[in-house]
């Protein structure tokens, strides 16, 4: 018998609003299609109206779990514009807060994963060293989410001696934790048969259709802006880049995991090289030159870029912003052919969708 099964936009297994609707022979997907658009909330329009100070807080908005790649992507172009370099020490605290925000990201994602497969146990325990990432971060920036650490011209708040210990202290300590649990994921019989030759999306196909990020490299796209196109402190940092072959849903999960390996060892290098000198170029209320300026930033899901605008009064006169999600969304339909509705929800969180930052 053919169905149409609609999943969302709300549904138990999406923590934001999407519509895909399946087209179905028995449990069989034989098409898909995805809808967007639920979570609008107009942030490039209220950006026309702010200045850059007021749209460090608007664009870390955009995402919660992002909000760090926003903030400095959105800094980086207005810094272009108006012919500004950060001092390096800022540079280097940016950096470190980007790191520490893609490990949350991932861990967060890994255990909503766990969770839809059904394993809680493990989708607790990877929550557990997720909360050691946000007392880092709240240890370094006062919050845990929204860290408000970028201004123009540099980062808002410093990385003294005993935080810079504390940093260090706590990487050590995550590493070993998840050791464990990459070791857990790849072994685990139960994520496996839940993950795969699930969802499948060849490297011609992740080509094809545009996608980015771990979602991209676990279909064996080597891509990734901080070493292919090296900014801020990036170039000065020594990492790889994991990238798996199968492009399943299980690829999926270990390219994360590893992937959590190495900003630990970048968040290491910047502390322990970690240059003297002010941390930004004192906060001013500046005006933003006229001009185009587009700057690109490989956020924990992806490549993002922003494009600002301005005519040479305060506010921006227009902001464009191209986040990740976007991309891979388009990505859905293709992995859902062949499979079953029972994995849906699973093929669907796989790409580590942010639908606040895709409807903006």
């Amino acid at each position: 018998m053919s169905y149409i099964v609609p999943i969302g936009p709300y549904h138990p297994a999406l923590e934001e609003p999407i519509h895909a609707r399946l087209y179905t022979e028995g449990e069989l997907i034989c098409d898909a299609e995805v809808f967007i658009g639920y979570n609008h909330r107009g942030i490039e329009k209220l950006a026309t109206e702010r200045n850059a100070i007021q749209t460090l807080v608007l664009v870390e908005r955009v995402c919660g779990i992002c909000s760090h790649s926003h903030a400095f992507t959105y800094a980086m172009c207005v810094e272009e514009l108006n012919g500004l370099e950060a001092p390096r020490r800022g540079e280097y605290i940016r950096v470190i807060t980007a790191e520490l925000e893609r490990l949350h990201s991932h861990l967060l994602w890994m255990g909503i994963a766990c969770h839809i497969i059904g394993h809680d146990s493990m989708f607790m325990h990877i929550w557990d060293e997720r909360e050691l990432v946000m007392d880092l971060l709240e240890r370094m920036t006062g919050n845990r989410v929204n860290y408000a650490m970028v201004t123009i011209g540099g980062a808002r708040r410093d990385v003294d001696d005993a935080l810079r210990r504390d940093l260090l202290a706590g990487c050590g300590k995550l590493q070993e934790k998840l050791k464990r649990i990459t070791d857990i994921v790849q072994d685990d019989k139960t994520i496996a048969l839940r993950t795969k030759k699930v969802g499948v999306l060849t490297t011609e196909d992740a080509l094809r259709l545009g996608a980015i990020g771990p979602h991209a490299r676990a279909s064996g796209v080597d891509v990734d802006v901080r070493r292919d196109s090296p900014y801020s402190a990036y170039g000065e940092f020594s990492f790889q880049v994991p990238v798996c072959r199968d492009g399943d849903v299980f690829d999926r999960v270990v390219v994360r995991a590893l992937e959590c390996f190495e900003s630990i060892s970048i968040i290491r290098q910047a502390l322990e090289n970690l240059p003297e000198g002010p941390i930004n170029l004192g906060n001013k209320f500046l005006k933003i030159k006229e001009g185009v300026a587009v700057k690109r930033h490989e956020a924990p899901r992806g490549q993002l870029s922003h494009m600002v605008v301005g005519n040479g009064g305060f506010n921006n006169h227009r902001i464009s912003i191209h986040v990740p999600s976007f991309k891979n969304t388009a990505t859905i339909p293709h992995m859902l052919r062949g499979n079953t509705v029972a994995d849906a929800g699973l093929i669907i969180a796989s790409i580590d969708p942010c639908f606040s930052c895709l409807d903006r």
